[in-house]
């Protein structure tokens, strides 16, 4: 599970290139393009990376930054009363 300001992403813990333990991974943001030749970093707290082999993948929808044809199972968040609960 993630919170991202006030919003709360939840993916499956299981990497789906390895199976490596998604929640042991680093939150952080990743380089991307800035259009004039370079790289600039962004996406600050919307990146966890696998442990194992450092996949990336997005908290809110799952994608690997690296290869879109692979995606962690994302779940539905809901939150009732100030209580949290994932929809599995």
């Amino acid at each position: 599970m993630f919170r991202l300001n006030e919003e709360f992403c939840a993916l499956a813990n299981h990497c789906v290139h390895q199976g490596g333990p998604v929640c042991e991974g680093q939150v952080s943001g990743t380089l991307a393009p800035d259009g004039e030749g370079g790289l600039c970093y962004e996406r600050e707290g919307e990146v966890v990376s696998c442990p194992w082999h450092g996949w990336e993948f997005d908290v809110r929808t799952g994608e690997a930054l690296a290869d879109r044809n692979y995606r962690q199972p994302t779940y539905e968040v809901v939150v009732e009363d100030g209580t949290v609960y994932v929809e599995a």
